[in-house]
């Protein structure tokens, strides 16, 4: 205990070698981030400075699983089944989300039996008020 609280932390932050932590000579951290330095061979350099070409065509997503929040506390899961079942397509599960004391979150999890069933119920839905509440 014959050093300052000064020294100490001095002390803890260099490592072994007496460099401060964090400073290091090339390494994988470099390569990451593309700091490559000067003499680094040129095949390398070309190779990290030319990036693969994304796909033009754009995706559409086909899920057959949704998410529905902001329900009112007094809908239940039968009525999201019967909503979704009729004007979309055939379920394989609906669950309702509740918390410790029993009360609806007001989300439910709606999986539907074909996979673009839940890209259509997204578009129909989404953003949209249902029965005016």
């Amino acid at each position: 205990m014959d050093k300052s609280l000064d020294e100490i932390v001095a002390a803890k932050r260099t490592t072994r070698r007496g460099k401060p932590r964090g400073v290091r000579r090339g390494g994988a951290r470099q390569q990451i981030l593309g700091n490559t330095p000067k003499s680094a061979d040129p095949a390398q350099r070309t190779r990290r400075a030319a990036p693969a070409a994304a796909p033009a065509v754009a995706t559409t997503p086909f899920s057959e699983k949704i998410i529905v929040s902001n329900l009112p506390a007094d809908v239940n899961e039968a009525q999201v089944r019967e909503l979704f079942k009729t004007t979309v397509g055939p379920l394989k599960d609906v669950t309702m989300h509740y918390d410790a004391h029993g009360a609806s979150k007001g989300i439910a999890t709606v999986v539907f039996h074909k996979k673009g069933d839940g890209a259509q119920a997204y578009n129909q839905y989404n953003n949209r008020l249902i029965d005016g509440s």
